[in-house]
């Protein structure tokens, strides 16, 4: 959605332009009129005068033609035509608005001065032949009165286009933030979605190489040890391929109307099972789970499980064989995990020189990192002093006050 005001079309712009310019001009010719009507020196027959205000009110009308690009410049010129010609002084008046829309004060005064004063001149060269004091002071007050209303117009219209330019500004700056939140939304579904595929893949890949891998060198194998290996591949590659098609699920189109409903995500109930399927393959596993997982959040139970299957499927990279220790406990308002196991490989089949040829993106702990503080705790990992890897993890555990 794009956020925008409606701008001036090229229509509305010439249709501004011609209605000032008319209203201008019929506004200046009454005044002319009602000069000749007054009998004001010159202005009375022959009317030799009121032929060259008329012409000077034709120029001064052009000239209003350029009061957007040279406001200050233009409304000088028209308020010294002013001073000679009636017709000029309407035009002088429409200049002074135009002017005070930019909201430029100095100018606006000086030129409000000059039209005071170009108002006085008038009246001193072309007085009306009963006019006295009090016709002096009227011109004066009407002047003055007409100069603060064109000031106080000018100044209205150019707070509404401020206003307007504000509102423009406001929106475009939403409008860019809004395009930032949607790329950062996109950004983080990405990630959310790569932390998934390596975590659902990198598990069973792990066990496809490594039984793959001792194939390929031990030409000792029974047929029963031959099919029991070649059955735990095939048995992975399938729940790889099942489990990458459910991660990839959320980018299919919108549209499609799928038969089947997705596979709920696994959670800390499911870890048994996992553990189970390790245990037979890759060596001694021990888990410690919590009988009652009621009050944790279906959000953290996944994080949680996510987090011990990475744990596992580095045992298995780095020292299978070895037996890794799970432990996980409800402390106050959190839900602790550790993980420990040593780092040298005890399997008989597999040396580590092969150990190191097996495939290491390096980001399962960086994305069980992410998946930690994302939920609002923190996770860490290392070697400690008796050379084991250890991973420990604090995940929010909602205090249950019912």
């Amino acid at each position: 959605m794009t956020l925008a005001l409606p701008g001036i079309s090229h229509r509305r712009h010439v249709w501004g332009e011609v209605w000032r310019i008319a209203a201008a001009a019929i506004v200046g010719f009454l005044v002319l009129i009602g000069e000749i009507v007054g009998d004001a020196k010159g202005y009375g027959p022959p009317h030799a005068w009121a032929w060259i205000d008329a012409g000077l009110g034709v120029v001064s009308l052009v000239l209003l033609h350029w009061r957007r690009r040279f406001p200050f410049g233009i409304c000088l010129v028209l308020t010294a035509m002013s001073t000679v010609s009636a017709v000029s002084a309407i035009s002088s008046a429409v200049a002074l608005i135009s002017l005070t829309t930019h909201r430029r004060w100095r100018p606006v005064v000086l030129c409000s001065a000059a039209g005071v004063a170009a108002g006085l001149i008038y009246q001193l060269l072309f007085p009306t032949p009963d006019g006295g004091l009090s016709e002096w002071i009227s011109t004066i007050a009407i002047g003055v009165l007409a100069i603060a209303l064109c000031v106080a117009i000018g100044a209205a219209i150019g707070a509404r286009r401020l206003l307007v330019d504000n509102l423009r500004t406001q929106l475009a700056v939403a409008e860019d933030r809004q395009h930032l939140r949607t790329e950062q939304a996109r950004v983080a579904e990405r990630a959310r979605i790569a932390r998934e595929m390596h975590d659902v893949l990198a598990h069973r890949i792990s066990l496809v190489a490594m039984h793959s891998g001792a194939l390929s060198y031990r030409t000792n194998l029974s047929a029963e040890e031959l099919q029991q290996s070649t059955a735990i591949i095939s048995d992975n590659a399938h729940a790889a391929l099942t489990e990458l098609r459910e991660v990839l699920g959320v980018l299919r189109d919108p549209t499609s109307v799928s038969q089947r409903p997705d596979a709920p995500q696994p959670t800390l109930a499911d870890l048994p099972a996992l553990v189970a399927g390790v245990r037979s393959a890759d060596g001694p596993v021990y888990l410690d789970l919590p009988d009652n997982l009621s009050g944790l959040t279906e959000l953290t139970s996944r994080n949680a499980y996510r987090i011990v299957q990475e744990g596992l499927t580095n045992r298995r990279k780095h020292a299978p064989g070895q037996p890794i220790s799970i432990e996980l406990a409800h402390a106050d308002d959190d839900l602790r995990l550790s993980m420990r196991n040593p780092l040298t490989s005890v399997r008989p089949d597999m040396s580590n020189t092969e150990l190191l040829d097996l495939p290491d993106s390096g980001l399962g702990l960086v994305g069980a990192t992410e998946r930690a503080e994302l939920l609002g705790g923190e996770l860490t990992s290392g070697v400690d002093r008796a050379d084991n890897f250890v991973i420990h993890a604090r995940l929010p555990w909602p205090r249950d006050d019912s």
